[in-house]
């Protein structure tokens, strides 16, 4: 794999920070020091670091750096590695993995002014390729060594790295913005969702207002692809374990299973996804080419027992709802069926403004071609099927990569990367092509002559898991959704008692008219009314006073553009009807 020099720079600021570390506890154990989005990190053993050390840490880095540090590596033996590692378990253990797993007998190690580090680089030359003023050290956490919750709690220092000052400033304005659009701020301050220590933790608990925004996301998608034969399908929470292992899902998901206990000897799990269900319903009736594609559609939770420390507020949680499709189809059907697909992420994207040119771009996911082993299904129909999603995205005049390596073991597929408002990517709907499932649970239609064929299998996301879309939506409208999408669409303000009677009028008028509308009439000042309403986001505020009474008119404020000025109420009406569509 090609590297960029940043990555090399990052990696490189990654073994600096252990021999800073080193440096200031020397007894200290060393964990690994990997490159991450933007950064890097390091993680250590037998070592109490606070805060308040990190100015030094980085003083320390900066008097490495400034000594102009080549970076040396030599190939040893898996021995000798054992032998100069001695004093330090993590890279013992790590040593004999690689020995046990990969039956290796040499390793490589990098030497830097006379720190020594077990590692696989690359690495920067010397550290005159380092700019001392584009790169700082962010924060302290815990971490569990390699990931697993039942190992020792290591400590964790974070950095992040980039080529110039200006890029280390950007990225730190972008990092305050970030700080404001926290959906986990937001969604307390909004009112949208909830947790509890009671229920647990990654299990978030909606709110009314929450409730209704999903609620909005997941009609607004259905009344999309119902123009495309969609029909709905419910499925049960729960499954017997024989599902997933004859799915495969078994032995993948492992760890991530939450098992049910019911009576007598039956194995029970909560599911984990949907598509082993779904292919139930398909196998539950004979079916002839005349019948397909056959397309199902579900909005419905899963759960995966992620780890406690990986759970962060929506972005990943353990009880995930999935906004599901899966269409069972012949393999020429394919081309129709994954363009039908992208009209549908399309219309829903462009109604939240995402689907202009440059704020989303298309992986065209496939087989990685040096490795062809780890991909199921007969080659020829891997081929097509790339082929055919190429085709697509041509057609579509999609802005795609064709990216190696990244298509599931079961088919290729079109992930859409989604940039948010602060140029963060993120990965949102899908279209995923299966040939392996439907050979697994042997389903079968019966084509024009009469012969049992195996169906081609769509696996299909638009906003993919409810959870974190709504995450990424929080952060990516700062709280102000679009007016189709907020919870509460207009407010009412009488100035006073006096004009409450017409104002209820005009609240009574807005929500016989559907619109999500609320009457303020508490005994506050305008002033007071108004502030709120603009922390709740809310995208029309109608003030209403004598004036207004008298010209049977209400004064629009809109969050966006300010001040619209008096309008009828017949006017108002129809000008948000349209912005409703």
């Amino acid at each position: 794999m090609e590297h960029t020099n940043i990555e090399k720079i990052r990696h490189s600021l990654s073994h600096i920070m252990a021999g800073a570390v080193r440096a200031k506890f020397p007894n200290m154990k060393f964990g690994v020091g990997p490159t991450i989005e933007n950064g890097f990190y390091y993680d250590f053993d037998d070592v109490e670091i606070k805060d308040a050390d990190l100015q030094k840490i980085q003083k320390e880095m900066n008097k490495l750096i400034q000594k102009n540090i080549d970076f040396e590596r030599e190939e040893i033996s898996t021995i000798d590695a054992k032998k100069m590692f001695k004093d330090q378990p993590y890279k013992i253990e790590l040593i004999e993995d690689l020995e046990k797993n990969e039956g290796i007998k040499t390793v490589s190690i990098y030497i830097s002014d006379g720190f020594v580090d077990l590692c696989a680089g690359p690495h920067i030359q010397n550290t005159k390729e380092i700019n001392i003023d584009a790169f700082k050290l962010t924060k302290i956490a815990g971490a569990y060594w390699r990931g697993d919750e039942k190992n020792k709690m290591l400590t964790r220092i974070y950095g992040v790295a980039f080529e110039t000052k200006e890029e280390l400033a950007a990225y730190e304005k972008m990092l305050a913005e970030a700080e404001k659009r926290d959906h986990r701020k937001l969604g307390k301050e909004l009112d949208l969702f909830a947790f509890s220590d009671l229920i647990g933790a990654g299990l978030p608990l909606f709110t009314p207002k929450g409730t209704l925004v999903r609620d909005l996301i997941i009609e607004k998608i259905h009344n999309i692809q119902k123009n495309f034969g969609y029909q709905k399908v419910d499925i049960p929470h729960i499954t017997k374990s024989d599902l997933y292992k004859t799915s495969g899902h078994w032995e993948k998901f492992g760890d991530e299973l939450f098992k049910v206990k019911g009576q007598g000897d039956a194995e029970f799990v909560m599911k984990p996804m949907n598509c082993p269900h779904h292919t139930q319903i398909f196998a539950s009736k004979q079916t002839s080419y005349k019948d397909l594609p056959i397309r199902y559609t579900e909005s419905t939770k899963v759960y995966r027992d992620e780890q406690a420390g990986e759970l962060i507020g929506l972005s990943r949680v353990r009880s995930i709802t999935q906004d599901d499709g899966h269409i069972f189809c012949a393999p020429d059907q394919i081309e129709q069926e994954v363009a039908n697909i992208v009209s549908i992420i399309k219309e829903f994207y462009q109604s939240l403004n995402m689907f202009n040119v440059g704020d989303y771009w298309v992986s065209l996911s496939v087989r990685d071609s040096k490795d062809l082993s780890k991909y199921l299904g007969d080659e020829k129909l891997w081929d097509k099927a790339e082929k055919i999603l190429e085709d697509i995205a041509k057609k579509e005049n999609l802005p795609y990569k064709r990216v190696e390596g990244e298509a599931a073991f079961y088919g290729p597929k079109l992930d859409f990367m989604f940039k948010d408002a602060l140029g963060r990517e993120r990965q949102l709907a899908t279209a995923q092509l299966d040939f392996i499932m439907p050979e697994r649970f042997k389903l079968e239609y019966t084509d024009k002559d009469g012969l049992k064929k195996t169906p081609v299998m769509i696996h299909r996301a638009i906003a993919g898991s409810l959870e974190r879309f709504m995450a990424v939506m929080i952060e990516h409208f700062a709280g102000a959704f679009p007016f189709w999408l907020s919870p509460v669409q207009i407010k009412v303000l009488p100035i006073t008692d006096a004009h409450k009677e017409y104002a209820t009028e005009i609240y009574k008028e807005l929500k016989n008219s559907n619109f999500r509308a609320e009457l303020d009439d508490d005994n506050e000042s305008l002033g007071k009314k108004i502030r709120k309403a603009k922390m709740e986001k809310i995208p029309y505020l109608l003030v209403i006073g004598e004036k207004e009474i008298q010209e049977k008119t209400v004064t629009v404020e809109s969050r966006d553009v300010g001040n619209i000025g008096a309008l009828s109420l017949e006017d108002l009406i129809k000008k948000l009807s349209e912005e409703n569509k």
